[in-house]
């Protein structure tokens, strides 16, 4: 019965979030050549508000159901969600599309990571359009300029592992105050080039992971972070057992999994308490 109740309440709460149609924007990414499409949530009131920068996963922004029209309307229930999500907690929100002004709308399919173009490389090319998000954000009146977020998915995740490294790409010396304040990395692979040997956060950075998820090593992921650990206390690591990749995904498809049930509403709790330590003023 318990559970069945938390179904219900997540599947409400997605619903009631689908209602909500981002403002569409557009800004430079620090690649210094390509033009960026986001989509931008905005809280009540005036401001000036914290902000959250969202970094799609590998299947890119948009629905699976969008039939070649990729706009606002047709984000994905995950984007749509958590943009009304922090919007609701007064939180300036901004999800960004890498994919789609590169000529990869549809994004790319499961198993596809070896045959990928470089030019959306989540080590190279996607930290870069972060961070041309966050200077968009800084710009805007109605945004606290030193107190932004990030958040990403799966490949979205991995680009935030990498926007968040001391040695990251785009940014010259990275800390809180220069770069973001703070990090959130929902499933992420963390294997790449660009995390291992002594990689350090450069502001607190926390993953999710299940313990059944079929894309990425949640194991490996475990190590990893125990690893950084051993040289910076920014990291932090939340395992859910049982729960597969894209736990969080509003769908009824994944929200039947108990398990994914159970980390869903567990990692909301979790990442609204975590920004909210770290991006409130």
């Amino acid at each position: 019965m318990k559970k069945t109740a938390v179904l219900t309440l997540a599947a409400a709460s997605a619903l009631m979030a689908a209602d909500a149609i981002p403002e569409t924007v557009h800004f430079p990414s620090a690649d210094g050549k390509t033009q960026l499409i986001g989509y931008l949530y905005r809280p009540d009131g005036a401001g000036p508000h914290p902000a959250v920068v969202l970094m799609h996963g590998r299947a890119g922004a948009y629905s699976s159901l969008a039939k070649g029209v990729y706009e606002a309307k047709t984000l994905s229930k995950r984007h749509k969600f958590w943009g009304s999500f922090w919007a609701e907690r007064g939180y300036v929100t901004l999800l960004v599309d890498s994919f789609g002004p590169r000529g990869y709308w549809e994004g790319f399919g499961r198993g596809s990571y070896d045959e990928r173009p470089s030019e959306v490389s989540e080590q190279t090319v996607r930290p870069l359009d972060a961070y041309g998000a966050l200077e968009y954000l800084r710009k805007r009146r109605d945004v606290v300029a030193d107190r932004i977020g990030l958040q990403g998915w799966s490949n979205g995740g991995m680009t935030a592992l990498v926007t968040m490294s001391s040695q990251a790409p785009g940014i010259s010396i990275p800390t809180p105050a220069t770069g973001f304040r703070a990090a959130l990395a929902f499933y992420p692979g963390c294997g790449m080039a660009a995390v291992q040997d002594s990689y350090v956060p450069y502001a607190p950075l926390h993953l999710f992971v299940g313990t059944a998820d079929e894309e990425v090593s949640p194991k490996r992921c475990q190590k990893w972070e125990s690893d950084v650990r051993t040289r910076s206390k920014l990291i932090g690591l939340t395992t859910y057992e049982g729960a597969e990749h894209n736990f969080d995904d509003p769908s009824a498809s994944k929200q039947k999994n108990a398990a994914n049930v159970e980390a869903t509403e567990d990692a909301r709790k979790r990442a609204e308490e975590y920004f909210g330590r770290h991006l409130k003023p």
